[in-house]
């Protein structure tokens, strides 16, 4: 594994510990090199509420991009609300906060979930 992932792992550790104390359900955030994937955690974090991805049939956009990532956004705040859930924390997965990242989180809010 390369340093830069193993950096990103320890964040993202580093932040799931915080985001427990919180008890409130968790949206997870993963970017490979082709797609974007994003799951809606219970509190306790063995349960997957919701997901969604650009792999999806019905995805309007199949690639990694900014545009694929608002859909994605506005798509899981859609399944999060259709399961009663409003308020959520928001786990980056160790990734910066900008661009894409941003983007999605942006997109959720937009849609209707509060981080």
């Amino acid at each position: 594994m390369s340093e830069k992932n193993i950096s990103r792992i320890r964040r993202a550790k580093k932040t799931r510990m915080k985001i427990r104390e919180q008890e409130s359900p968790r949206l997870s955030v993963f970017r490979s090199s082709k797609h974007f994937y994003v799951q809606l955690f219970d509190s306790v974090g063995s349960k997957v509420i919701a997901s969604a991805s650009t792999i999806e049939k019905e995805a309007k956009t199949k690639n990694n991009n900014l545009e694929s990532a608002k859909d994605l956004g506005k798509k899981i705040a859609e399944r999060a609300l259709e399961n009663g859930i409003k308020k959520v924390v928001f786990d980056r997965s160790g990734y910066k906060y900008h661009g894409r990242i941003k983007a999605l989180a942006d997109s959720a809010r937009e849609a209707g979930l509060e981080f």
